[in-house]
């Protein structure tokens, strides 16, 4: 056995001699940022080793620490074996996150209530928000929103099917676990600030994507990680809270709204009846934004649906100085002849750049020519040393960066414009395959619906200057906030609703992307930057 000592806690945890640094740190409910799930390729996951026994350097480590933190101690927990006692000091903190709670909401038939409450939930990779609701009057009463538990097992959905892989023994019963007992702190945060007994929870409805369902509920998710991706299951699902560990009313029911596919979930077929995009006229497209860009068309009366792998880069993740979008996080950027202009979430010190904020970047580095329409960064030796760009470009090596920030020092690299690229890439590309399956062009969009947690947080401009959406589009943009719990909420107060929610998904039609004809061109025709 071997002791591990956290220095700004003197907290000591005990494990085997042979285990690993994260898995030792995370099982013991210590916050370590670890996006990669462990997999030595974010860099993310640093503590510094103060004294003791561990493993020694690996490839990974090499790679992504810089000289000067190894001659500090600082290692990947990922990659680093305990061998012995040792005390560590945790240089990743938890911040404060940004978390949308509100969202458009139609008119709709409601039902009668007698008395009572209920609960609904948005169930995101990222975040997951309560609330609860007074039955009667129909009233919100409080809500809380936090970051999603299973962020331990990795932050997308990928990373955490792959631990249902590597941990077919307790990898289901884990991911249930954690999302059971989050669901159990804002409930119990919920009915203490609003004065109410969870024993009169009457009903708890849920929108979540496809993995999060499936992980809520405790079944298998490992088919929705490889072809064909069939998940187990689409169609609502209803039964006892208790049943899978929800503390409510000993006969309070669960109600899951339904799903279309594998990436196409109840979150987005929440968001299309918000929308009411069964009852457009005209070309309407909704799309949410996120690691996955899912989008909807209503078009001519058919709705055509499609997901693209967009990528962790729009939450801050896979970028050098990226971070998720909380305290400190840079969400907005303006390169001017004076200077680089930062706005920072929480007016604080900057901390690294979130999806918003490498977004609006490289939006800037296109329109200052920083960056080309090709994504390459611009040769430093090409522009005149009195020209205000000039200092901020620097050379690592060959390699060409842009140097955001001095203290701390924060850049954005040649592989963070590609991150962005291949984003903007999948997420283009989707939408013109809708289109074209359609018959229509883009100036027939007569309108462009934004939703979601990342895109409340989008001007416009970020969007059509990077290209993820076309110029074309720009004076048609709505946003209408998180339409997921939304409809949780429409189908929580309405039994009409639930049955037209359940239609709806019936009648949304999925196009897989990698079989429309001509793709591959579609997507490296998207990948260009906009002039």
């Amino acid at each position: 056995m071997a002791e591990i000592r956290i220095k700004q806690t003197k907290r000591v945890i005990e494990c085997r001699e042979g285990e690993n640094l994260l898995e030792v740190l995370l099982g013991a409910g210590v916050f370590v940022d670890n996006p990669c799930n462990g997999k030595g390729i974010c860099g993310k996951c640093k503590v510094r080793v103060c004294s003791g026994k561990v493993s020694g350097m690996t490839p990974s480590e090499e790679r992504l620490l810089k000289p000067e933190e190894t001659a500090e101690g600082i290692r990947l927990s990922c990659m680093t074996e305990v061998t012995g006692d040792a005390e560590i000091e945790l240089i990743s903190k938890e911040r404060k996150h940004e978390v949308l709670t509100k969202g458009y909401m139609p008119e709709f038939e409601r039902d009668s209530f007698d008395g009572g409450y209920g609960v609904i939930i948005d169930i995101g990779t990222t975040t997951v928000v309560t609330a609860l609701i007074d039955l009667k009057t129909g009233a919100e009463l409080a809500n809380a929103s936090m970051i999603n538990a299973q962020k331990r097992y990795g932050l997308d959905v990928l990373t955490r099917i792959t631990y249902e892989y590597e941990h077919p023994d307790r990898g289901i019963r884990e991911l249930q676990q954690a999302i059971v007992s989050s669901v159990n702190g804002m409930i119990k945060e919920t009915c203490e600030e609003a004065g109410v007994e969870r024993g009169e929870i009457r009903e708890i409805d849920v929108a979540a994507n496809c993995t999060m369902m499936h992980m809520l509920l405790g079944v298998d998710a490992r088919s929705i990680g490889k072809s064909p991706y069939k998940p187990e299951f689409t169609e609502a699902k209803e039964l006892l809270a208790g049943d899978i560990g929800i503390e409510a009313a000993e006969d309070a029911r669960l109600y899951c709204l339904p799903q279309v596919s594998a990436y196409i979930g109840a979150d987005i077929v929440a968001g299309t009846y918000v929308c009411e995009l069964q009852k457009e006229k005209g070309n309407v497209l909704f799309i949410d934004i996120g690691t996955n860009g899912e989008i909807v068309l209503a078009s001519r009366g058919r709705l055509l649906c499609c997901s693209c792998a967009a990528g962790p880069a729009l939450e801050g993740m896979n970028i050098s100085s990226g971070m998720r979008a909380a305290e400190g996080a840079i969400e907005d950027v303006r390169i001017t002849e004076q200077g680089i202009r930062l706005d920072v979430i929480g007016g604080q010190d900057p901390a690294g750049l979130c999806g918003s904020g490498i977004l609006a970047v490289v939006k800037e580095l296109l329109r200052t020519g920083i960056v080309k329409k090709s994504g390459v960064f611009v040769k430093k030796e090409k522009l005149d040393k009195q020209d205000y760009r000039y200092p901020m470009l620097g050379l690592n090596g060959t390699k060409r960066e842009f140097i955001l920030c001095k203290e701390p020092k924060l850049l954005v690299t040649q592989g963070d414009v590609r991150q962005v690229q291949l984003a903007k890439g999948a997420i283009l590309s989707g939408f013109r395959a809708l289109l074209a399956k359609a018959g229509i062009g883009m100036e027939d969009l007569d309108k462009v619906m934004i939703a979601g947690q990342f895109g409340a947080h989008l001007p416009a401009d970020s969007l059509t200057g990077t290209g993820i959406l076309p110029r074309e589009v720009e004076g048609k943009l709505v946003y209408v906030g998180n339409s997921s719990k939304t409809g949780a909420y429409m189908t929580l107060m309405s039994g009409k609703v639930k049955r037209e929610v359940e239609a709806l998904a019936e009648e949304m039609e999925y196009m897989e992307l990698a079989e429309t004809e001509n793709y591959e061109r579609i997507f490296a025709e998207s990948m260009i930057f906009p002039e």
